[in-house]
């Protein structure tokens, strides 16, 4: 099966957040994590996929309430933190959702993240991810983590659907008049 093909068949992206929303740094001080890096593109992307009806949700192996409040002001309803089994947690995601794991793209970085790619239908990662995950990844994006690389598989998907043009044209070229003028 193409690329394309396996794009088109997408309802679901599960994405991982160290390496691949941020670029891998987390800034700690002795109080913990202070910040991290999140590229405005990828949240664009995330929500271009949620408003063509793809559902995006995250799977990471770490607790952070900056992850959480950076996914909240974008609209994701599930960030699922702290999952050490991560196929654990994605096998209990689509079952929930009646979905089978060919619908799903996951974009990953690290070991951690290579049993939910090896499931899905669409495995992603970016450019900077380690050899082990691109060996796997069927979309590699020419982007590192937090540098565009989410934003370059949702272009991807939204376009192998042919929902990318017509989702720009009515978000932003031509939007329904506003009811609060």
């Amino acid at each position: 099966m193409t690329l394309e093909e396996k794009a088109k068949k997408i309802k679901l992206v599960v994405l991982d957040v160290d390496g691949v929303l941020t670029d891998g740094q987390i800034i700690t001080s002795s109080q913990g994590e202070l910040c991290k890096h999140f590229n405005v593109k990828d949240g664009l992307g995330i929500k271009l996929m949620m408003a063509a009806g793809i559902d995006v949700v995250i799977i990471t192996g770490r607790r952070s309430a900056i992850v959480g409040a950076r996914l909240r002001e974008l609209g994701v309803r599930d960030v699922l933190q702290g999952q050490i089994n991560k196929k654990r947690a994605f096998l209990d995601l689509i079952k929930s959702r009646r979905l089978e794991a060919s619908e799903c793209a996951c974009m990953g970085d690290d070991v951690p993240d290579l049993p939910v790619m090896q499931l899905c239908g669409l495995p992603c990662a970016p450019s900077d991810a380690v050899q082990a995950v691109l060996s796997q990844a069927a979309f590699v994006s020419s982007r590192k983590g937090g540098f565009g690389a989410v934003r370059e598989m949702a272009e991807a998907i939204l376009k192998a659907q042919g929902k990318w043009d017509q989702l720009l044209d009515k978000i932003y070229f031509n939007p329904e008049p506003s009811r609060f003028r």
